[in-house]
């Protein structure tokens, strides 16, 4: 049953989200609780839990759906300003960088799986194209990651140049690439086919291998190495 609204200062110390926080850990908490921790006060109607129980049942309680939303979509709920909303959009964004990591930490690509993990915390709430790339060591080591460009709704220009460029300043034997399909549509578009065979012909001409492009979108991914395109 819904309960009536009552300030959390006024709650018993054991529901508090602070509190429960320090005296059990962040595990138990809710999604709604650590929101709320995080924007410290409802509305002059509910506390803060709640409403971040109405935020997330807008974004049918998927965090994904959640980071997804800009500033201004935030501010539509009552009680949430322009600074709880970017505090919201910072908080998940840390959280995205934290899972790029770890990834980044243990990423040795043998597999378009791999790669998948590697740029899909970095593309997945995007809701316009960004082309990235990977640089590998002799072992396919990520060395590090680099965007490379980003463009509107449907598609974003690709520097060939800047990519072998990239690759020589870091002493990168080998490239991975990738970009996201806002739409959701995993497959290549005859665009994607084209930038996928002038990034191999430039990569070849400076003896660098380019090991895959994939393209993420909705939580799958197409692999070009996959489909024998590479």
């Amino acid at each position: 049953m819904e309960e009536n609204y009552l300030s959390i200062k006024n709650w018993a110390e054991d529901d508090r989200p602070r509190e429960k926080l320090l005296n059990k850990g962040a595990s138990v908490l809710s999604d709604a609780e650590l929101l709320a921790i995080m924007i410290g006060s409802g509305s002059r109607n509910e506390s803060a839990v709640q409403l971040c129980r109405k935020i997330l049942k807008a974004s049918h309680d998927n965090l994904n759906e959640l980071a997804r939303l800009s500033i201004d979509e935030l501010c539509k709920f009552k009680g949430i300003g322009e600074a709880k909303a970017i505090t919201i959009s910072a908080a998940l964004e840390l959280g995205n960088r934290r899972k790029t990591n770890e990834v980044r930490e243990r990423a040795r690509i043998t597999q378009s799986r791999d790669l998948f993990e590697l740029f899909e915390p970095i593309l997945l709430d995007l809701k316009h194209e960004e082309f990235w790339v990977a640089l590998l060591n002799g072992a396919n080591k990520v060395l590090d990651v680099k965007r490379l460009t980003q463009g509107g709704t449907r598609q974003t220009v690709v520097d060939i140049p800047m990519i072998l460029k990239m690759s020589l300043e870091k002493s990168a034997p080998a490239i991975a690439v990738a970009h996201n399909h806002p739409s959701g549509q995993d497959n290549p578009s005859r665009e994607d086919d084209a930038i996928t065979q002038r990034i191999k012909k430039g990569c070849e001409a400076i003896d660098i291998r380019l090991l895959d492009h994939i393209i993420i979108a909705g939580g799958k991914y197409y692999s070009f190495a996959d489909e024998g395109k590479i």
